[in-house]
């Protein structure tokens, strides 16, 4: 078997790290990165199992690869899906190799070494139960346009009905302040201009290590060891765990961008009762307008559920009342997934499809047009972009308002260097990006 290895990603930025850290494993011990599966003695697929949609992807990718892959090439299917449903993978999927869990993916060298060994090896199922976080394992995710992802914890406490990411991945796991501090000055070795510290949720970090409140400590160590990065930004909050320390270091220090991604899910407190998530609305509303005070420049995203079982055209109608009002900067909306295992299993998904996306769609073009109006309200603005990728004649940016693969863009007329950030002019708004020249 080559000493070669490939490997698919899946699902969101959590995932890419778990990737990478596969990869630096293996590549730390003579294991090449090949440029395609083609050209791989070992391929890996990451696969993510939250929703029905991400299941199925990952389950088409792998009878893929099964049918394309040469008889030497090593099949190994990893992440969410063979932790939440291995049996269904193995009956889905004949021949592969080996299956590891999202909880255990630093097992993939010795997968692959018992691989090596035995020609004919059975698959090997390593899922286990509970999520380890090892000292010196990496937990970070770079890429070329000069922004890296750094695992800060995993898992979820939060107990959402609908949400099957406890199953997956099981309860809160913080990592040790020193293990997330050493890949900081890794990645500022590295040269990494934004660094994003990414979690379920990373307003609960350190509740596991009996820290309270331990997000600003941990920023607070961050700024002080990597000097050199000049931006950092958070993935995901919490409502209502945003603290005022958290939000007074925000203002502060123009290091950590004004940038907030809040899930909300909804704003009618019948369904956010249903939902297991805090239902006082006018504390929500009081803590966002606190935050806007507090920080002028705040960008704010949230996320939000359509069709949750039981939603009328008057839960509804609060939603849009609600983000009408609040004029958030992005909004993420996902029509409601009816997922066995979690508490929301037990209710009828009485939404019909079609009803989920005619909401969807009234939602979608609220959003738009607010999205329109704040992106034209940058009109003529100075703002700095980092570089994601630049060619014939445009480059590929990104403002503070923007978190990569997520947000909008910013177009800039002209090659500036990539992974760096540079100073540029706003000319014309769209309704998700924006359009600059060099300032």
């Amino acid at each position: 078997m080559k000493k070669t290895f490939y490997i698919h990603s899946l699902g969101c930025p959590k995932n890419s790290v778990d990737s990478q850290s596969m990869a630096e494993l293996l590549m730390k011990q003579g294991y090449q990165m090949a440029k395609s599966q083609q050209g791989a003695g070992i391929i890996i697929v990451n696969t993510c199992g939250f929703i029905q949609p991400a299941r199925q992807e990952a389950l088409d990718l792998l009878k893929e690869i099964m049918h394309e892959k040469e008889s030497s090439q090593k099949v190994i299917a990893a992440g969410c899906l063979t932790q939440r449903e291995k049996e269904s993978v193995i009956a889905e999927v004949p021949g592969l190799d080996a299956l590891i869990g999202t909880r255990r993916w630093m097992d993939i060298l010795p997968v692959v070494r018992q691989l090596e060994m035995a020609a004919n090896l059975p698959i090997i199922n390593i899922v286990e139960t509970k999520l380890v976080m090892e000292d010196g394992n990496i937990l970070r995710a770079s890429h070329m346009g000069g922004y890296a992802y750094l695992k800060i914890a995993d898992g979820c406490d939060r107990g959402c009905a609908f949400c099957a990411i406890p199953l997956i991945k099981g309860t809160q796991v913080s990592r040790e302040k020193a293990d997330i501090l050493r890949d900081v000055c890794v990645l500022q070795d590295e040269g990494v201009q934004e660094l994003i510290l990414i979690a379920q949720d990373v307003t609960a970090y350190g509740h596991d290590l009996g820290v309270k409140d331990g997000l600003p400590i941990l920023l607070k160590d961050i700024l002080n060891a990597a000097p050199a990065i000049p931006w950092i930004r958070l993935l995901y909050t919490y409502p209502g765990e945003i603290s005022q320390d958290l939000i007074t270091l925000m203002a502060e220090q123009p290091r950590i961008l004004p940038y907030l991604d809040i899930p909300l899910q909804h704003a009618h407190p019948g369904i956010l009762k249903r939902m297991h998530r805090p239902t006082d609305m006018d504390q929500v509303t009081a803590s966002i307008q606190f935050m806007r005070e507090q920080i002028p420049d705040l960008s704010i995203r949230s996320t939000f559920i359509v069709g949750f079982p039981g939603e009328t055209e008057q839960e509804f109608q609060v939603l849009l009342d609600f983000i009408k009002a609040m004029r958030f900067d992005r909004v993420g909306i996902f029509p409601y997934s009816h997922e066995q295992g979690t508490d929301a299993f037990k209710y009828s998904d009485d939404v019909p499809a079609s009803e989920k996306e005619e909401r969807i769609q009234r939602l979608a073009a609220l959003q738009e047009e607010i999205s329109a109006q704040k992106n034209q309200e940058l009109v003529g603005k100075k703002m700095d972009v980092i570089v994601d990728g630049v060619g014939d004649e445009i480059s590929v940016c990104r403002s503070y308002r923007d978190a990569p693969e997520i947000d909008g863009m910013v177009m800039v007329s002209g090659e500036l260097e990539e992974g760096k950030i540079a100073a540029v002019k706003i000319t014309a708004a769209l309704v998700h990006d924006l359009v600059a020249a060099k300032y």
